[in-house]
């Protein structure tokens, strides 16, 4: 639609420039052939309708290519529709970046002074222990809530497709168990995770996007978990699964329908206030069916039983890219 603009501005100069030359040469042929004015005043008419037309067709186009930006942009300029997500994550980004500069740092100090405080334990504070403990523990909630934010933005965007890339799913799980061993362990609870076969080699598929729903499923494991959460991983010919499980108290059969809607989490029912935005789940699955597997829940809440919560992500290896270009 803009290179059609174009070429009517260009022809609307072109008719413009056309009349102008007329003006230029109407007295000069009129001079040269005859003395009355019977040449020039035709060559003047001819210009003047066709300065006139140049300019029009010319003022029309701009006029065109004014209203189709202003039916693509808002009111302020920006644009919406497919670039409203990309402006929306762009900002995000920067409010990301300069949010989590700080949060680093605290997580440093953090850091430090339990270091000085288990070098000297007979001058260490009980209140100020519980302080640190509470940082550690808030600190990969935070991170996973502005992780959420930033992939819900993502997930708005018509466009957004990320490309395959090689992906080894036992070094993400490694580093995912890395990450909240040390809150479980605060918590009293512990971590344990596997691999069947004990490496499963390389996959082709979106590695932000697995990192993103494990860590959703871990985080909630722990949180939720009475004393133990296991994370497995297994493949087939087609398909890679990684396998989340929890001792906790198991869902309600009558939640499960809802588990995956869009900010529904059980406190909704009982109209209670959220503890959590309820986008964890919801995310992790849209993630897994966009990338063209799918994410599923098994659970017993049977208190004189095996009470657990099992999450079964399973995605499509792609092990057929590696004959199509990959390396």
């Amino acid at each position: 639609m803009n290179r059609l603009f174009t070429s009517i501005k260009i022809s609307g100069g072109v008719i413009a420039l056309g009349g102008v030359l007329c003006f230029i040469l109407a007295p000069l042929i009129g001079d040269n052939l005859s003395d009355s004015l019977w040449v020039l005043e035709p060559l003047t008419y001819v210009g003047g309708a066709l300065l006139i037309a140049g300019l029009g067709v010319a003022a029309a186009s701009y006029a065109g290519a004014e209203w189709q930006s202003r039916s693509l942009n808002g009111p302020n300029g920006h644009q919406v529709g497919n670039s409203w997500s990309e402006t929306t994550l762009q900002y995000f980004q920067l409010f990301d970046h300069d949010l989590g500069r700080p949060l680093r740092r605290i997580a440093g100090k953090e850091r430090e002074l339990r270091a000085v405080m288990q070098a000297s334990p007979e001058t260490a504070d009980a209140g100020v222990i519980d302080l640190l403990d509470e940082i550690e523990r808030q600190t990969p909630n935070f991170r996973l809530m502005m992780s959420n934010i930033q992939v819900l933005i993502q997930l708005e965007s018509p466009d957004y497709d990320e490309e395959l890339q090689p992906v080894e799913p036992t070094e993400v799980i490694r580093r995912i168990a890395d990450l909240y061993t040390a809150v479980a362990a605060e918590a009293g609870k512990e971590i344990t995770w596997w691999s069947e076969p004990s490496e499963l080699g390389l996959v082709y598929a979106n590695s932000n996007a697995i990192e993103h729903i494990v860590t959703n499923l871990v985080d909630n494991a722990v949180r939720y978990a009475g004393t133990h959460v296991e994370v497995k991983l297994t493949k087939n010919p087609t398909h890679f699964f990684v396998r989340v499980w929890d001792d906790g108290p198991g869902i309600g059969q009558q939640y499960l329908q809802h588990l995956f809607d869009r900010g529904w989490t059980p406190e909704v029912v009982r109209r209670e206030e959220k503890t959590s935005s309820g986008l964890g789940l919801f995310i992790a699955r849209s993630l897994a069916r966009q990338s063209g597997g799918d994410l599923t829940v098994e659970t017993n809440d049977n208190a004189n039983g095996d009470h657990h919560t099992v999450f079964l992500l399973s995605l499509p290896s792609n092990l057929a890219s590696q004959t199509n270009g990959h390396r």
